[in-house]
């Protein structure tokens, strides 16, 4: 009897410290996200204060432009009024579409290109955006290895009983994918 009693005791004990273990390496995947999606957020920020000046430079040049001013303005501002993940993807997405806008009126203005200033902030916002593909790339990654370890059996029960869920993807947008066309008449 005191047998039964004692490998009961052990499977207990066993289940309980594996379902601290699980909880752990949930809270340290979790964590990985965050570390990730704030690399992201600190290159967004980057991206987000560079914009006004490479903004203005383009603006001496391209005076007749003002819809693709106003676009990239209205888009950085729905950046900073971003509150979740979700929201911030989305706005950041539509930043990129507008910058693409953006970078297609450049190619218009060849003594634009010559600028130095502009040869420096465009050089600054190309590292920048790379800078952004690497960080969404490692988000994501954090993101699948933790999405795919909580809807694993068992681990999707332990998950479901704390209170786990799947985290979101970093995905571009559709006309992100699309090839820019680039018109070299100038206007």
């Amino acid at each position: 009897m005191k047998k039964g009693w004692i490998i009961i005791i052990v499977i207990l004990v066993t289940i309980v410290l594996m379902g601290i273990s699980k909880y752990n390496a949930f809270v340290s995947m979790q964590v990985e996200i965050d570390n990730a999606w704030a690399e992201i957020d600190n290159q967004l920020k980057r991206r987000y204060d560079l914009i006004p000046n490479y903004v203005e430079t383009v603006k001496g040049y391209a005076k007749h432009e003002k819809e693709v001013f106003t676009e990239v303005t209205k888009a950085r501002a729905s950046v900073g009024k971003a509150e979740s993940r979700g929201e911030s993807i989305q706005a950041n997405n539509q930043l990129t579409s507008a910058l693409s806008r953006l970078l297609l009126v450049v190619e218009r203005y060849p003594d634009l290109k010559a600028n130095t200033n502009f040869i420096r902030l465009q050089d600054e916002l190309a590292g920048t955006e790379n800078r952004i593909a690497v960080a969404r790339m490692r988000y994501n990654k954090s993101v699948k290895n933790y999405n795919q370890k909580i809807v694993i059996f068992p681990n999707n029960i332990l998950a479901g009983m704390f209170g786990f869920s799947k985290e979101v993807f970093y995905k571009i947008q559709d006309i992100e994918k699309e090839t820019p066309k680039v018109d070299f008449q100038s206007k």
